[in-house]
This record gives structure tokens, C-alpha cells and sequence, in this order.
């Protein structure tokens, strides 16, 4: 495939191209747009920004829930030379404080945003005292009902400006801007087209949110360089609606998806109570799968599941990358069945050989093989002083190349730690080289990935400490894959030397403090009589990790399950006790009461979706997700169900 210059010079190339973005917003709520047209909705917005007065250069914030404004708000910013920051719309206070330290960091930015949004930023900066956020929104926003006018002038760039900046999921209290240039984008665009073999007759569809890296560079930017039809499910649709999404690559005969590993899971859970009638899959060539840890066991069963609709196994194409790499550092060997490594999980030292397995081994664990560097990148495996290890040997993932970022908004500092003194990219997971494929066994950094999403203990932890007879040093926030669970699970460790009675109402408030502020579910709230540290003091969360897994705090666990069970009395009122039986079979450790606020329980959006979904299987066309806004607990709930 031909490298491209720019940005701008991938859509220009594409505009004449008879092919389109269709914009799926519901079963029957769909818009189209032809790549023609997305030039013309471009250039047409690009002139109302410069009537702002924004020129190449500066930042236009895109914060938005419709992915149709947020694709063409993207390519007007390009195709101006200004740059646009991504930035995901969510419900907790987290999103919009990680919004407002963006809107701080950046020097000349402008947010983009819709009127609803707008309003309820002001709110929030006014309730927080933020007037210097405040002043920023109203003097530094335009919203999406401004445009119109004449067409904007459009600006050729060279290939090393700054193209777009992401900002990194996880990093919300001091949020990194990863500066990506046109050469590092449209060099990466180039491998995944290549990687792939994706052609101008391919269909593309994906329902990964527009401000992720797989989201946007992968099914949008890489797809329309690639000159195919393309389909976006909104992301909000598919956690509602998640066997909507099988349905609608069976309606477009779609060749192309995309899903991290939490997308299998959740698809499953409502396929294996609901299921899905005249299905074919058979079109479907390739089915990416990267983003977070994959699971061999996640992987076997969905084709399992879907085998019958036409899904082959060699549709299943692991993948790896980071943003830090624009997007991909390896892809599978398209149209081949996906293999894996069977190691002990004991035996994973940093330097040593891994060792293998037979399945069904009592420490066995499986890791997939993600395949061979894409084009223009080439990836080494170090040790912990950077020195190359020989092939066999586990290790430091690093990474080089044109489509590795060189900078990061406005911080050198952060900057110059990501790399090696040879300008080799630290990645921070590690791995090892099996039959020349990439095998990724753990992270040496300490980050988080749920659903997709990467965060940082600190910055959870930071919100926990907030709980009364709580600090910094007594909280441990840490992720775990067991085998059996398939997901990464959360799990938050508290100093704590008295009795369980009590833990339960401390580790009730570390759930709905996390939940409240940075909208995610904790899995397990763990006492613990020490926390291990190195000599420097640094707190050692893979050992508390390692022995999570090992099952040494399985007695802990059991005890507290049975602290929930004690006395634990179902409402009198059959349907309020249907439904809590349901909201217990989704809420884990979590004991939701029949006034509680869903809301405020501290569990996520995900899991209140997968509620409602059960109690539609009971009760058909009674309750839809935008229902719980009005009646937000199991009482209230039943009442209107009735009703």
C-alpha cells in the first residue's frame, strides 16, 4: 500500500471513493455518510472554527457521545493543521475532573461539545470552585449547534507535526498527552493494512468507543485509508444491546470486527440466556482481538458458541499494542488459527526460560501467541538493566520504530523515562519470543485494564484513601487475571487488623467511593496484616497479586461472604425479591438492598446494563436501562413494573 504524507492526504485520497460511515445508534436508530460527504461536513465546520480564530496548531477538544459530530469534528480539526485531543464522555465525577486537568494542561485549546454537556460542565466546575474552568468553558467552548458558514481553508502539513494527541485512559490525576505525528499515523496505518490484508472491498463494523486507539485508528482511520465500508456501533448500544452487535455483522455481512476481550464476555453472558436466530457469520474474516489480556479460554468458547452461524476459527486474529506505538506493534498471521503457550505461572522470572505445561496442570496458565512485528516496528526483549536477552527467555518488552510516539504534551520529563538510553521504548509488559510470535506474560508497570480501559492503582488509590480511617499507606489497588474468570478482576488491599464485622462497612465505602468517582466495580475488598514493600519502600502489588491467585486469601473471603450471608432476609414483596436475587447474581460481593440506590452501590454501568437485561428476560419490553434515572432503586422498580 502507498505511505501517505498526512491525515489530510488519506481522506483526500479517499473522498472520491464510492464507499461510506454508516452511524448504528440503535436496532433501527442507523445514518449514513459517504467519504465525499464527510470531506465536504469537514471542510464546512472547519471554516466555523476559523472564524473562531483557531489556526493550525492549536487544540480543539472533542468531547462528544455522537460518533457521527466526533468524526467530523476530528477531520475538520486535521484537515486546518489543528489538532485534535479525544476525549471520552463519562459518567463519573473522574471523567470530567481528567476533562477539566486536560483543558488546564493544553495551551491553546477550544473544547467541542454538545449544548446537554456543556451545561452540566459548567455545573460541575461551579459546584467544585473551579472558576478558572469556568472562565475556560464559557469563553473557550463552541458548541455543536454553532456551526455553519463558509468552508475553512485546508492546510497541508508536513509528516513530522502533531497530528492528534491521545491521552492515555488510565492517567487521570496528572493525564499524559501522547503526541502523535502524521508520519507516526500514517506509518502505522500502512502495517495494519498490510498486517491485515485488508482491501476496498472489505466491510468494516466495531463498536470500540472513538477515543480509544483500536476505536479510532484501527476501525476508523486504518479502515477509510484502506477505501472500505465502514459501520460504528455506539459503544453505549453495544453494552445495552450486545447481541445486536452479531446481528448487525450478519445484516452487513460484515468481513471485519474488532473486540477486546471484556466484548466476548459481555456478548456471551446474554447470547448463552437469550441466543440469536438466522445468523451468518460466515462473511466475518477477521475478528481482532487485543486491547486488554486475551483469554484462550474466552476465545474457545465465543467460536464455540458462534461456529454454528458460519464463524471459522481462523477468524480469531490476536493483536497487540499501546498508544505509545500509535496503535499496533504485532498482528497474527491473517486466515490462520490462533496458538498459544502452556507455561507454569510460577516460573515467569524476568531473565529465565519459561516452563511448559501440559493443559489442565494445576499452576497452568495459557498465553496467546500475538504474532510477529508489524511492518516499520521491531520489537527486543530485555532484562531489567535493558540488555538484550536471547530468544526463549522471558523479559521487557521494548519496541522501536517509525510509529512510536517521540514526545508527550508538554512533560520531557515523563518523557524521557518512557525510553532506554538507545531510544528504545519501554512498554512496560513483559514477554518472550516463541516461533518467532510475540507471547505476553505480564506487565512490569503497574496498570489496570477493564473493559478495554487502562488505569493506575495510585490514582484509584488516591480515591480510596479518601474513606474515613483511611491513607495512602494502607490501600493497595492492584488487577488479577484468574483462569476461571477470564477478565482482569479489581481488587483493592486494606491494612486492617480487626474484626470482619466491621471490615464489611469499610470495604462497603471503598466500593461505592469507587464506584462514584471513577465508575468502576471492585471485585474484592481484601483485609491484610501487612503490606509488602521493597527495601526503598516501594510497595510490591505483584506479590500481593501472586498470592490473591494462590488462594491465600481464600479463608478472608469466605469469612466475609459469610458475614454478607448472616441474617440476610429477602424483602417481603415477591417481585422486590426477584429482583434482588437478580442484582445478586450480577453484583459479586456486593448486597444491594431494596432502597438502595443503584446508582450508588458502587457497581459499574456494565454490570447495572446486565441487570436490566435479566430483569427483561423476566419481564419483557417493561424496562429499558433509561428507566433507572426515574426509579433508581429495586422498590421503585418494581412498583413501575407493575404499573
Amino acid at each position: 500500500m502507498m505511505l501517505h504524507d498526512s491525515l489530510t492526504h488519506i481522506l483526500r485520497d479517499a473522498r472520491d471513493k464510492e464507499r461510506e460511515i454508516r452511524f448504528i445508534d440503535g436496532d433501527k436508530d442507523e445514518s449514513t455518510l459517504s467519504f465525499s460527504a464527510l470531506w465536504d461536513n469537514a471542510v464546512e465546520l472547519l471554516g466555523a472554527l476559523q472564524n473562531r480564530g483557531m489556526a493550525p496548531g492549536d487544540e480543539l477538544v472533542i468531547f462528544t457521545k455522537s460518533n457521527r459530530k466526533f468524526v467530523v469534528a476530528f477531520w475538520a480539526a486535521v484537515l486546518g493543521g489543528i489538532v485534535p485531543v479525544p476525549v471520552a464522555v463519562g459518567i463519573s465525577d473522574e471523567h470530567r475532573l481528567k476533562l477539566f486537568r486536560i483543558l488546564t494542561q493544553l495551551q491553546r485549546a477550544t473544547l467541542y461539545t454538545e449544548p446537554g454537556l456543556h451545561e452540566r460542565l459548567l455545573d460541575f466546575a461551579k459546584s467544585q470552585g473551579r472558576d478558572e474552568i469556568v472562565r475556560k468553558l464559557e469563553q473557550q467552548s463552541m458548541l455543536e449547534d454553532d456551526a455553519g458558514g463558509r468552508p475553512g481553508e485546508v492546510f497541508d502539513v508536513s509528516p513530522e507535526e502533531t497530528a492528534f494527541i491521545q491521552y492515555s485512559s488510565g492517567s487521570t490525576s496528572d493525564p499524559k498527552g501522547i503526541c502523535l505525528t502524521h508520519d507516526n499515523l500514517t506509518t502505522n496505518i500502512r502495517a495494519i493494512i498490510e498486517g491485515t490484508g485488508w482491501s476496498s472491498g472489505d466491510q468494516a463494523l466495531s463498536w470500540m468507543p472513538l477515543t480509544h486507539d483500536m476505536g479510532l485508528i484501527g476501525f476508523h482511520l486504518s479502515v477509510l485509508a484502506a477505501g472500505m465500508n465502514h459501520a460504528v456501533m455506539d459503544t453505549s448500544v453495544f453494552v445495552r444491546r450486545p447481541l445486536l452487535w452479531m446481528s448487525k455483522a450478519s445484516e452487513l455481512e460484515a468481513t471485519q470486527l474488532c473486540s477486546p476481550n471484556f466484548g466476548y464476555k459481555h456478548f456471551l453472558k446474554l447470547f448463552e440466556r437469550k441466543g440469536l436466530d438466522n445468523l451468518d457469520l460466515s462473511p466475518v474474516r477477521l475478528l481482532l482481538n487485543g486491547a486488554e489480556p486475551i483469554s484462550w479460554d474466552l476465545c474457545e468458547e465465543f467460536l464455540n458458541a458462534l461456529a454454528p452461524f458460519g464463524l471459522r476459527r481462523t477468524a480469531m486474529l490476536p493483536v497487540y499494542g499501546l498508544a505509545e506505538a500509535t496503535v499496533a506493534v504485532t498482528i497474527s498471521a491473517p486466515d490462520k488459527e490462533y496458538g498459544r503457550i502452556i507455561v507454569d505461572r510460577h516460573n515467569l522470572r524476568i531473565g529465565a526460560p519459561f516452563k511448559a505445561l501440559e493443559a489442565g496442570a494445576a499452576d497452568a496458565v495459557s498465553f496467546i501467541k500475538v504474532g510477529p512485528a508489524v511492518r516499520d516496528c521491531a520489537i527486543r526483549i530485555t532484562d531489567d538493566e535493558d540488555a538484550v536477552l536471547e530468544h526463549g527467555l522471558i523479559g521487557n518488552i521494548q519496541v522501536s520504530g517509525a510509529s512510536v510516539t517521540k514526545s508527550l504534551y508538554d512533560d520531557d520529563a515523563a518523557a524521557a523515562e518512557m525510553f532506554t538510553d538507545d531510544r528504545w521504548l519501554r512498554t512496560g509488559d513483559c514477554g518472550v519470543i516463541v516461533d518467532g510470535e510475540l507471547v505476553i506474560t505480564g506487565r512490569s508497570k503497574d496498570i489496570i485494564i477493564v473493559n478495554g480501559q487502562n488505569y493506575y492503582p495510585h490514582d484509584i488509590e488516591e480515591i480510596v484513601a479518601q474513606v474515613d480511617g483511611l491513607d495512602l499507606g494502607k490501600v493497595v489497588v492492584c488487577g488479577v487475571t484468574p483462569t476461571s474468570i477470564q477478565t482482569e478482576e479489581l481488587l483493592v488491599f486494606l491494612l486492617y487488623r480487626q474484626d470482619v464485622e466491621s471490615f464489611k462497612a469499610l470495604a462497603s465505602a471503598v466500593r461505592d467511593i469507587v464506584g462514584e468517582h471513577a465508575g468502576l466495580e471492585v471485585d474484592h475488598v481484601i483485609p491484610v496484616t501487612r503490606i509488602p514493600k521493597t527495601t526503598s519502600g516501594k510497595v510490591q502489588r505483584v506479590k500481593l497479586a501472586g498470592a490473591y491467585l494462590d488462594g491465600e486469601f481464600n479463608e478472608e473471603l469466605r469469612a466475609l461472604s459469610d458475614a454478607s450471608d448472616a441474617g440476610d432476609d429477602l424483602d417481603d414483596d415477591p417481585l422486590v425479591r426477584e429482583i434482588e436475587l437478580i442484582c445478586r447474581e450480577f453484583s459479586k460481593e456486593r448486597k444491594i438492598g431494596p432502597d438502595d440506590n443503584l446508582f450508588e452501590v458502587g457497581v459499574s454501568s456494565l454490570t447495572l446494563t446486565e441487570i436490566v437485561l435479566a430483569i427483561d428476560e423476566r419481564h419483557p419490553g417493561k424496562v429499558d436501562i433509561s428507566d433507572l434515572f426515574d426509579y433508581p432503586t429495586i422498590r421503585e422498580l418494581a412498583d413501575f413494573i407493575r404499573r
